[in-house]
């Protein structure tokens, strides 16, 4: 699909009935809901995001325009009103959008996200550090030097194994496949961006937002949870859910658990008569 600025997106409907729009993690890297089964009576919406993945390699790369093609991707699928499901940082995309454009949004899902402040990077270093044991070597060593295609893989798999409680090593190759650049420009940018916009302002923001929200996390994320502890209160129609010893991607690692928390939600809050 093409966006009103020209970029074209990669998206995809898979399924059959109430349509869930997915907006992935990153940023600068792609879909990986491919796993994601919700269930019967469900339809999910992928897209990867502008320069990542298979859609066009161009920004601009504001928060602006990343919920402007969550907006252009909703209405390219013909639909009115939608839940939106979001992971990490697609997590903070999809609250961004429904705080703009709240009328479009039936329901949030808010998964692994990492709340409204950004002082849970230093804790969060520790705990990755620790997750990765052994490993932390290795990964140090290619963060430090150019790499080629097979290194930048080789890396985003060592990261990403620190996600996960169990069979860490297997589910990251499974996010790692297929593989695509990394987008390190729209990661640096859009990050830079988050943390320009003040805590306090996107907390006011959250309280008259009337959308249902379910918060869904695993309680062995190695991103704090403490740091969701703003954004939970500050809505006004809000679940949470955690999900015990479970990690950062909780479809994958424990998904009967998963897709239950996400059909018994969206069933409660969506007419689906």
């Amino acid at each position: 699909m093409i966006t009103d600025d020209g970029c074209e997106l990669w998206t995809s409907a898979t399924g059959r009935g109430e349509p869930i729009l997915c907006c992935h993690g990153g940023p600068g890297l792609w879909d990986m809901f491919g796993t994601l089964d919700p269930g019967p009576g469900f339809r999910l919406i992928r897209w990867d995001q502008r320069g990542a993945g298979r859609s066009e390699p161009r920004g601009p790369y504001t928060l602006e325009r990343m919920v402007a093609d969550v907006d252009a991707v909703r209405e390219g699928h013909g639909l009115d009103r939608v839940p939106v499901l979001g992971h990490s940082w697609g997590a903070h995309l999809g609250l961004l959008y429904a705080l703009a454009h709240p009328e479009r949004v039936s329901a949030l899902v808010y998964v692994s996200g990492v709340g409204l402040g950004y002082d849970w990077h230093a804790e969060f270093k520790r705990n990755f550090e620790q997750a990765l044991g052994e490993r932390h070597s290795r990964w140090a060593e290619l963060r430090a030097k150019s790499r080629d295609e097979a290194e930048e893989r080789e890396l985003a798999v060592l990261q990403w194994t620190a996600d996960f409680v169990a069979d860490g090593a297997h589910h990251a190759e499974a996010m790692a496949t297929p593989w695509f650049p990394i987008n390190y420009e729209a990661n640096a940018a859009l990050s830079e961006e988050m943390r320009t916009v003040p805590e306090q302002e996107l907390v006011e923001a959250c309280r008259s937002l009337r959308v249902p929200t379910l918060i869904m996390d695993g309680t062995a994320d190695n991103r704090p949870r403490w740091a969701v502890d703003s954004l939970e209160p500050a809505l006004p129609s809000v679940t949470r859910v955690r999900l015990p010893g479970v990690g950062h991607v909780p479809w994958l690692e424990a998904p009967d658990a998963f897709r239950g928390a996400l059909t018994d939600f969206l069933v409660r809050h969506l007419d689906m008569s």
